[in-house]
């Protein structure tokens, strides 16, 4: 199918998700994106970087390791693929102008990092660490820490040194970002200092590394659209909201006409939340309030499945106490709730 058949306005979705992402008619220019990636190129004007990073569609947003260049989710060049986004992901990343202007300054500062080659400086190591640390498939963060700065969701300047990095230059790019008194008092604001300093140094010079490789670059993509979404959604399995149905219908069952007067699952966490709280935060360490989330969701879910306890209720008290101690541990290890297959 070449790209002068799709019509991405009018076509069926069945037909649409049969597409390669490399037939669909997408790029920058003309589009919203495009106005976010010159607000960009002003940004890093208005603070005498000469650096302007080639902005690029790819499968994700991305800076590709070592290179210069920044990668932009292909969906945001259309309002139909917006559209299937949010469908298939219940949400789209960097869809608005504000997120998309935040993920563009935090990968902006990979690829200005990758430029200069600034993670080769002694003193850009003493700050943020090892650029060379691998990079892990999770990681946990504290929520409380002081030692980054707060950007994109999840603590993500926690991930790695070349994040912690990206996430302080973007805060320090913002325009109207007041770092010098949000962060007073922060270890952060060390780093926020030094990427000042750092920025006045390189003003208005050339970087070692221009030009680089645009990998994953939609044109290169020749899978559909269907097996796209099929393996996005695996990934991200335990952000939706039936992550928990399959165990906990293993715990309890669907309310009908055989059960119908029998107790309500989400009612009997209620009731027995503060000691399953208790003893889960006991017992395993875990801060209260990442439980507390966790059992907010379930009850929240077994309302939704209408799901009732055949067992007495202090013994399905104690099965859903040890399936999210369970959940627990697997993100003491891994970082995830559901240990990967």
């Amino acid at each position: 199918m070449t790209d002068k058949k799709i019509k991405l306005a009018r076509i069926r979705e069945d037909k649409l998700l049969n597409c390669r992402i490399c037939d669909l008619p997408l790029q920058i220019e003309g589009t919203w994106i495009e106005s976010c990636v010159n607000q960009l190129y002003s940004e890093l004007e208005a603070k005498g970087i000469k650096f302007k990073p080639l902005c690029y569609l790819a499968d994700e947003w991305l800076t590709p390791d070592n290179e210069p260049v920044v990668g932009i989710a292909f969906f945001l060049a259309h309002p139909r693929l917006v559209k299937l986004e949010k469908k298939m992901m219940l949400e789209v990343e960097g869809g608005t102008k504000d997120w998309c202007m935040k993920l563009l300054r935090h990968e902006s500062g990979h690829a200005l990092n990758y430029a200069f080659k600034l993670y080769k400086r002694r003193k850009w190591q003493e700050i943020f660490g090892r650029f060379s640390q691998e990079y892990a498939d999770t990681y946990r963060f504290r929520p409380y820490s002081r030692s980054f700065v707060r950007h994109l969701e999840d603590y993500y300047a926690q991930y790695h040194p070349d994040e912690d990095f990206a996430e302080t230059f973007a805060v320090w790019l913002a325009p109207k970002s007041k770092w010098p008194n949000q962060y007073k008092g922060w270890k952060a604001l060390g780093k926020l200092k030094y990427v000042d300093k750092l920025m006045s140094e390189i003003s208005n010079k050339e970087p070692f590394k221009k030009k680089g490789e645009k990998y994953w670059c939609i044109s290169r993509l020749k899978i559909k659209l269907k097996n796209y979404y099929k393996k996005k959604k695996q990934f991200w399995a335990e952000y939706f909201p039936d992550f928990h149905d399959s165990n906990l219908k293993r715990i309890f069952v669907e309310k009908d006409q055989e059960h119908k007067d029998l107790p309500l699952a989400c009612e009997i966490i209620k009731k027995h939340k503060k000691n399953i709280l208790s003893s889960i935060s006991t017992w395993t360490g875990e801060r209260r309030f990442i439980i507390d989330d966790l059992l907010r969701i379930i009850i929240d879910r077994c309302r939704d499945l209408k799901l009732v306890a055949v067992d007495l209720e202090v013994l399905a008290a104690i099965k859903i106490s040890i399936y999210i101690t369970t959940l627990i541990m697997n993100y003491s290890y891994t970082g995830r709730f559901r240990k990967k297959k």
